[in-house]
């Protein structure tokens, strides 16, 4: 009996024949001197490639922000909006006038290395201002983003109450803060939002895109939302650049807030810096499922939007949008018989 068919009777396959085949029969190929002989013949064909294909790698004097970095900070701020609530120390009445300063006055030296980065980024791309420019006007942004953090956490407040308010199976507003996806991603958007609107470069999309990898809840830095805002169950849920949102909103999962179209200039190039997305109004509800396109679609106050909608036009105010049911057929195998469900 040889091997596989040993393989077959007494273990359950977890791989085919041929894979096996393959296993054993690399034993053959195996080159010692490999780290010696053809890894630098590697070396050579990666570096060669740097230079034929550029756009996917960067080097010499072109810093760019550090991804890892900037998770870092953002991670060190949600502990200066949640204390308590994240990281991994705990704070005591006694000691948080400590805590919040040491934290603050190391993400204000590191936020500043990163946004001057990104400054100078932009300064290259566009030819424009000096490194020391660039460093200046790092320093003012962080500033002006640090200050904001009492304003945030007063949004995230109400964004915490209305999680809590509009989740039946909600048991305390502390499960929420700990175990609700669209807190972190909320959060993160709040905190993007203040370097988006003061032109920071990169450095919103790297925090709100680890937040998407980590929740499924995809929220454009440029966006504007309002207050006592609620994603329930949150994943798929996408909210556009220039989408619009006022106070009291709640979506639910799989909600798209996108554009309808994407116009070209002449040469066929997306043409960036338009409303492309929807404007939602106070006191919406946005069922699980719905698609709603278009810069110009205004989604009016008090509207409810039923799921799996598809809006490309204007909404009025306290409408209530529902797609129709449709049919569906159940087939007795027992008689042969097909009942429509819409005769029952």
């Amino acid at each position: 009996m040889d091997f596989l068919e040993k393989v077959d009777k007494t273990t359950r396959i977890w791989a085919s024949k041929e894979m096996l085949n393959l296993l054993l029969s690399g034993e053959d190929y195996v080159e010692d001197d490999w780290l010696e002989k053809g890894l630098p013949k590697l070396v050579d064909r990666i570096v060669e490639s740097y230079e034929e294909h550029g756009g996917i790698n960067q080097s010499g004097d072109a810093e760019l922000p550090s991804k890892q970095a900037v998770i870092e900070i953002l991670e060190d701020l949600l502990t200066i909006l949640f204390p308590g609530y994240f990281g991994n120390v705990k704070v005591g009445r006694a000691d948080v006038r400590y805590f919040v300063g040491s934290i603050l006055s190391s993400v204000y030296s590191r936020l500043v290395s990163e946004v001057e980065k990104s400054l100078k980024y932009l300064s290259r791309h566009f030819g424009v201002g000096s490194e020391e420019t660039c460093r200046k006007r790092a320093k003012a942004v962080v500033k002006e983003v640090l200050e904001r953090i009492p304003e945030i956490r007063a949004m995230l407040i109400g964004d915490v109450q209305a999680a809590y308010d509009g989740d039946p199976a909600a048991k305390s507003t502390d499960e929420v803060i700990l175990s609700y996806p669209c807190i972190l991603a909320i959060a993160t958007y709040r905190i993007a939002h203040e370097l988006w609107v003061r032109g920071v470069p990169i450095i919103p999309r790297i925090m709100t895109e680890y937040a998407h990898s980590i929740t499924g809840i995809d929220i454009h830095p440029g966006a504007k939302i309002g207050r006592n805002f609620f994603i329930d169950h949150g994943t798929g849920v996408v909210i556009g650049e220039t989408t619009e949102i006022g106070d009291n909103v709640k979506i639910y999962q799989g909600v798209t807030l996108g554009a309808l179209s994407f116009p070209r200039d002449e040469r066929g190039k997306i043409v960036k810096g338009r409303k492309r997305h929807p404007t939602v109004g106070n006191n919406v509800v946005i069922y699980s499922g719905a698609t709603i396109l278009g810069g110009e679609t205004v989604i009016g106050d008090d509207a409810v939007i039923g799921g799996n909608a598809w809006i490309t036009s204007s909404i009025p105010a306290g409408t209530k949008v529902i797609v129709a049911p449709p049919k569906l057929y159940y087939k007795n195998s027992a008689e042969n018989e097909s009942i429509d469900s819409n005769q029952q």
